[in-house]
């Protein structure tokens, strides 16, 4: 079951409308996704909005309500161009035409479209052009855009061949090599690592990157996380760096008078974290986005010990290709169960762990560790044995400590 779009489906939904035109995207025994093509609406140039619904077999338990429902309907958000489809509201049935209850999503996140993938088939069923003219006009801007897209490709690379052979000396490219646009700076090693885009110069330059060797705290009474998680329907998706879990409404935590919406968890090993020259078999990355945009992470860290319950469900689900999903339709997960018991914490300003290494994060490590299996933790293993980013300088920066 690889389904991308079903996170974006059970984030959002409209309730059902009479005149409702469903087509059937994908039918499984256990399910259906289907697309109400008269609803699709041009939102600005190259983005529409459509209205989607998953119908269940049976119906599932609703923890906010103690009731349950069968049918999930969503509004989704589709960039065309960009390949990204975003949840606007969501609502849940009873049956037909019975609503359960229906709620916004604040925060929409634009999630990735990949090739293949049922978010990959609704996208290419709202954004397909219309007949005669439309068609034409729409083939138009597109080569238009794949134009200019691959003449800025192709300045960019020439740009940096230049600038790498003046630090090198290095010798011209084939002709070949050339006229594919190859970079020969991409497949030089350390040459080629300084010589990244400018959307990766923070990585290299910035003064507030993450993570670090947590040391020499303030110790103070800092105030307590709200954590405000509730079970929810998940999505997993190996996306070449990490095993990463998308939620639709899995909660949020509260810190400093300011809510943080939780997007998504994902996992490093070792854990990156170190804490007085230690560092920990695995860590698990929570994060969170404010309405203003901001993060919030919290690491928590894992080492060697019992099954983890909440760790397995993810890992009884992992997709078999990269950049597949999968989406179970009736299982949910509430993080609140990876959590210690003690929720005492160090906090500092950093950065994301990965390429833009964008700054201005709020970092939050739960002092406690959790356990999970030494079974578990060889599954991720022998997926990616080392893919946390090394411990970066602190640059003088404080951090505090509960104490």
């Amino acid at each position: 079951m690889r389904l991308k779009v079903f996170a974006a489906i059970c984030a959002a939904a409209m309730p059902v409308l009479a005149s409702a035109a469903w087509q059937t995207i994908s039918a499984e025994p256990s399910r259906r996704v289907e697309i109400d093509r008269e609803s699709i609406n041009r939102a600005e140039p190259g983005r529409y909005t459509a209205l989607g619904r998953i119908v269940l077999e049976k119906p599932i338990n609703d923890p906010k309500t103690s009731s349950s429902y069968r049918i999930i309907e969503a509004l989704n958000r589709y960039d065309c161009a960009g390949r990204t489809i975003s949840t606007i509201k969501r609502s849940y049935f009873r049956d037909e035409g019975d609503l359960l209850r229906e709620e916004e999503v604040k925060v929409p996140m634009e999630m990735p479209v990949h090739s293949g993938s049922l978010d990959d088939k609704l996208l290419r069923e709202v954004c397909r052009p219309k007949s005669g003219a439309d068609a034409r006009v729409a083939a138009s801007k597109t080569a238009e855009m794949v134009n200019e897209a691959a003449d800025e490709l192709r300045k960019a690379n020439e740009a940096l061949l230049q600038k790498d052979m003046k630090r090198g000396g290095a010798k011209e490219p084939t002709a070949t090599g050339a006229a594919l646009g190859e970079n020969p700076a991409l497949a030089t090693g350390h040459r080629a690592r300084k010589s990244r885009t400018v959307a990766y110069t923070t990585c290299d330059n910035g003064k507030r990157q993450s993570p670090i060797d947590i040391r020499d705290g303030i110790r103070v009474d800092l105030e307590p996380i709200q954590f405000a998680y509730r079970p929810s329907l998940f999505r997993v998706v190996d996306n070449g760096q990490t095993i990463q879990v998308s939620m639709a409404g899995g909660g949020s935590i509260s810190l400093l008078g300011k809510a943080y919406q939780l997007t998504e968890f994902h996992f490093h090993r070792p854990s990156g974290e170190v804490v007085n020259g230690k560092s920990y078999d695995m860590s698990a990355h929570l994060v969170h986005k404010s309405e203003d945009g901001k993060l919030a992470i919290v690491a928590v860290l894992l080492e060697r010990g019992v099954d983890n319950p909440l760790i397995q469900t993810v890992w009884n689900n992992l997709p078999l290709e990269k950049n597949d999903d999968v989406a179970p339709p009736v299982t949910m997960i509430d993080l609140g169960q990876l959590l210690p018991e003690t929720r005492d914490y160090y906090t500092y300003m950093g950065s994301r762990t990965t390429p833009p290494c964008s700054e201005g994060v709020l970092w939050i490590v739960l002092k406690q560790p959790q356990r999970m299996s030494a079974e578990q933790m060889a599954i991720f293993g022998r997926l990616y044995k080392n893919n946390a980013r090394p411990v970066q300088p602190g640059f003088g920066r404080m951090v505090k400590e509960s104490r």
